[in-house]
């Protein structure tokens, strides 16, 4: 007669007294429906077994569980652990299992959420940020970028005290400056220091505060306007790129699809993570865009090309889901859709395959714009198709124009004319 086993991870009676051992089919559930392998489930398990066994002995036992409690476990016990039996001991496991079993044991409100402790400075930043959002619309990572500059200003001058704009002095706000300055390798980087400090000190001003000297308390570093050329990779590399397309392996064909829109559409790595199954018009052949950095819709022509191998991936790779996204995740957690850093990543790892020295993905878009102003384009084109709202910013394309610089070169000193 054959001995059936019963798995000790699903007994709950072998957990310790506390409150994980009764969420053990609650955390099961939840890494199943995020199709978790059945591999990474017992990894987890065997992890949040022995977090609760640690955390069963010794004072231990009296705290609530919560980032502090995980913390020790990861940082004091794990190192020089010394637990009996056939324990894992990866960190990358215990941290990724614990932040899950933390997510479980509060929707089943076992454990308190963090209280949401704001003070005067959050409070500041909580305002700016909507005035930011609903008077200047700027895009979100422009306000992010701001927000964290500003607050730690803010919270350099005031702590978790009130914040009192009047007793902030210009030679406070340079002495700031100079601190960050330190923590941009180019002198030209740090203008968004300034950017973020004066936006800040004009919203204050529209409130009525005095604060006009400061606003010109900090100066732009020197940079030169246009004053470099765009990077963009050469007819020959993108004819290596395009050639190193196609290649059998998991996940080639969205890799694929991703580097044709950047490269054929000129998309930013945002733009691409953010297409929905709802953004594409098969029949009239058009992709729209929408939260765009400009924040608006814009309808472009999909290139055959494009379409192609996104429908590629479509049809051959693309995991079931729910999830309208073009492009998901292929590992747990499933059917969420792919990051920026994921299109980054893979735009990197097609540079790599097809052996060429790059890193940016926002070469392609260079590229794109390059590719367009040397098959005859004019740089209005040029802008309409990279959704540039001032022409201003698409004018550094125009020294890569050589027809046009051609037309206007002088005659070399000494040469014949």
């Amino acid at each position: 007669m054959g001995i059936v086993r019963r798995s000790h991870l699903a007994d709950i009676d072998l957990f310790p007294d506390g409150p994980i051992g009764p969420c053990v089919g609650a955390f099961k559930q939840y890494l199943n429906q995020r199709r978790y392998a059945a591999k990474t489930v017992v990894t987890y398990l065997r992890c949040i077994m022995h977090f609760a066994r640690w955390a069963h002995f010794g004072h231990r036992r009296r705290q609530g569980i919560d980032e502090v409690l995980i913390a020790q476990f990861l940082d004091k016990h794990l190192p020089q652990c010394e637990c009996p039996g056939p324990i894992r001991r990866d960190r990358g496991d215990h941290s990724a299992a614990l932040g899950h079993l933390l997510v479980v044991l509060r929707a089943q409100g076992v454990i308190a959420v963090p209280a949401n402790r704001a003070t005067p400075v959050d409070e500041e930043l909580r305002r700016y940020d909507e005035y930011m959002d609903h008077v200047r619309g700027l895009a979100p990572k422009t306000r992010s970028i701001a927000l964290r500059i500003v607050g730690r200003l803010l919270t350099a001058r005031f702590g978790e005290g009130a914040v009192d704009v009047a007793t902030i002095k210009p030679e406070h706000v340079r002495r700031f400056f100079a601190g960050q300055a330190k923590l941009y390798s180019k002198p030209a980087n740090a203008g968004s220091v300034v950017a973020s400090l004066r936006g800040y000190f004009r919203y204050r001003a529209s409130l009525g505060d005095l604060v006009h000297g400061l606003i010109g308390a900090v100066s732009y570093p020197a940079n030169w306007s246009l004053s470099s050329l765009p990077k963009s990779l050469t007819a020959e590399e993108v004819e290596r790129l395009i050639r190193s397309l196609g290649q059998q392996g998991r996940s080639m064909r969205r890799a694929d699809a991703i580097v044709r829109c950047a490269l054929d559409l000129g998309l930013r790595s945002g733009e691409i993570a953010r297409l929905s199954l709802d953004d594409i018009d098969w029949q009239a052949g058009t992709l729209v865009l929408r939260h765009t950095k400009g924040r608006r819709e814009d309808m472009l022509p999909l290139p055959s090309t494009t379409g192609e191998a996104i429908a590629a991936y479509l049809e051959q790779e693309r995991p079931k889901t729910s999830n309208r996204a073009i492009f998901v995740r292929h590992i747990a957690p499933r059917d969420q859709p792919a990051g920026t850093d994921l299109v980054r990543k893979t735009i990197r790892q097609a540079f790599t395959r097809a052996g060429l020295p790059y890193t940016r993905s926002h070469l392609l878009r260079h590229t794109m714009a390059t590719r367009l102003l040397a098959s005859g384009s004019s740089l209005k084109e040029v802008a309409d198709v990279l959704r540039h709202r001032s022409l201003n910013t698409t004018l550094i394309y125009a020294k890569l124009d050589s027809r046009k610089l051609v037309e206007v070169a002088l005659p070399w000193p000494g040469s014949a004319a």
